[in-house]
């Protein structure tokens, strides 16, 4: 049922626009809005709190779906879902829930999630943003880069150090709303793919922020972060399968109607092996990526499981691309033809939530540890 949801409004509502929107970099308000009046921005949040009481399959399911057709809607609904819903389903209070999960949850707000840095990229503990007590506040300053949906967001989940001393160990975590002196948005980027999604630098001075809108304990900041990220890469590896799916379809049926040397190019042998190739790749990358989220919805360890499943489907995703704009020759090159915006938003999937590098670097630690990668 979720499936058939988001396949009828991504194929009704969001197609239509997909083009114009990555275009213009234009943020799709009306269609994020849909997205959550159809219960898509908070698929694994319990109803009490604005979700729509699903799990972790169902989401991927859904983001892959959206991803098919408009990876800029599919990246709106995955930071939503995984980097802002759900830690704070997971750590926060009763009060937090009701202010800062409950209308983000059924889509009234958006959220966002700040980590990353100049400095603190794969890099996340060398966090330079400061929160220092001061009574019953914090007082934040610092900014924060490459945060999605940053300027749309009406709150954020903001890293910062609360005791350099102790290293990732003194790094807290806080829910901030747009509105608070001293937190602004100052720049948002013009960026390669998904470029309907915004990604914006946010600044905080002199920032102060309610000690009752501390998510977790002081000091389990660095904690909070990594856990959300393991669940986050989940829904990147549905993102990246999506993606991937949208662009074997194109080929498939250009490789039909596209004729050379008297044939259709689909009957001729070098295509076929690409279209065999690519179908493959993208089975594959799906089952990883639902085997991860069975685990992470059966309460299994998942994290390494998500790795591998955020690794394979990205670089499924920029090779299924790559050859889909090869099938589609000269008008793979031509914006006309939609694969080539798909090659452009597949490229953020092996960098964003933990670059491909990295995913091999937590696969590998977790073998040398004498454990299994799942």
């Amino acid at each position: 049922m979720i499936q058939a949801v988001a396949r009828e409004f991504a194929d009704e509502a969001v197609r239509p626009i997909a083009a114009d929107i990555d275009r213009d970099a234009r943020f799709p308000r009306d269609t994020v809005r849909r997205m959550g009046e159809l219960g898509l921005m908070g698929i694994a949040i319990p109803e009490a709190y604005g979700g729509s009481g699903g799990d972790t399959i169902g989401y991927v399911v859904a983001v892959e779906e959206v991803a098919k057709v408009c990876a800029s809607h599919a990246a709106i609904m995955s930071v939503n879902n995984s980097l802002y819903c759900d830690p704070v389903a997971k750590f926060g209070t009763d009060r937090q829930k009701q202010r800062f999960l409950a209308p983000y949850a059924s889509g009234v707000k958006l959220g966002c999630f700040s980590l990353t840095e100049p400095e603190a990229g794969s890099d996340a503990s060398n966090q330079s943003t400061l929160a220092v007590r001061d009574g019953d506040h914090y007082v934040l300053d610092g900014r924060k880069i490459f945060v999605t949906t940053g300027r749309e967001a009406s709150a954020a989940l903001v890293f910062a150090q609360t005791d350099r001393a102790k290293g990732n160990r003194g790094i807290s975590a806080f829910l901030v709303e747009k509105g608070t002196p001293g937190f602004s948005v100052v720049k948002t980027e013009d960026k390669l793919g998904i470029r309907a999604s915004d990604t914006a630098e946010l600044l905080f001075e002199r920032c102060r922020v309610p000690v009752a809108d501390r998510l977790g304990d002081e000091g389990q900041g660095f904690k909070i972060a990594m856990a959300t990220l393991d669940g986050g890469r989940i829904g990147i590896a549905a993102q990246a399968v999506g993606i991937a799916a949208g662009a074997y379809e194109l080929s498939v049926a250009y490789a039909r109607e596209r004729k050379s040397f008297g044939i259709p190019i689909g009957q001729h042998q070098m295509v076929q092996w690409m279209l065999a190739d690519m179908a493959t790749a993208i089975e594959a990358a799906r089952l990883l990526t639902w085997r991860a989220a069975w685990l992470k919805d059966t309460g299994q360890p998942f994290g390494p499981a998500a790795a591998m499943a955020k690794l394979y489907a990205a670089e499924t995703a920029m090779k299924v691309t790559t050859d889909a704009v090869q099938v589609h020759g000269g008008y793979g090159f031509i914006k006309e033809y939609q694969v080539e915006r798909y090659f452009r938003d597949a490229k953020i999937t092996q960098i964003y939530e933990g670059t491909s590098q990295i995913q091999k670097l937590i696969i590998a630690r977790r073998l040398l540890h004498g454990t299994s990668a799942a």
